[in-house]
């Protein structure tokens, strides 16, 4: 269960409510258009690196972003940031995992041992 803040600090969220006398239907924080501004670019970059095409409007790559920053601020809140999340996903991401199978460790017995009066 989380509990709401009272702290109005914590509550205050810088939001772009759209222009003068045009109040958009949304309401997204700064950090969400800015992340979203560099991901459009970077997904057109990785589709021109497939195809050597550039599309004159980039659907795709569009709703490649806006889910990307849907997804990334899912897990943004007041004691963690944008930034942290992202580098925290990158670090998880590279990490080396378990295998599935079980891997026993090799058993190291001693089938005799020889005692040597001094040393070689």
């Amino acid at each position: 269960m989380r509990l709401r803040t009272d702290d109005d600090i914590y509550r205050a969220r810088l939001v772009y409510l759209g222009p003068p006398g045009y109040t958009l239907p949304v309401h997204l924080p700064y950090a969400q258009y800015g992340l979203f501004i560099l991901l459009v670019p970077l997904y057109m970059f990785i589709h021109w690196l497939f195809t050597l095409t550039v599309d004159l409007f980039p659907a795709w790559e569009i709703a490649l972003a806006i889910v990307s920053t849907s997804f990334i601020f899912r897990y943004v809140d007041p004691d963690r940031p944008a930034r942290t999340v992202i580098r925290t996903a990158l670090t998880d991401w590279r990490r080396t995992r378990e295998s599935a199978v079980e891997q026993r460790d090799p058993r190291i017995v001693a089938r005799r041992i020889r005692i040597r009066e001094e040393l070689a």
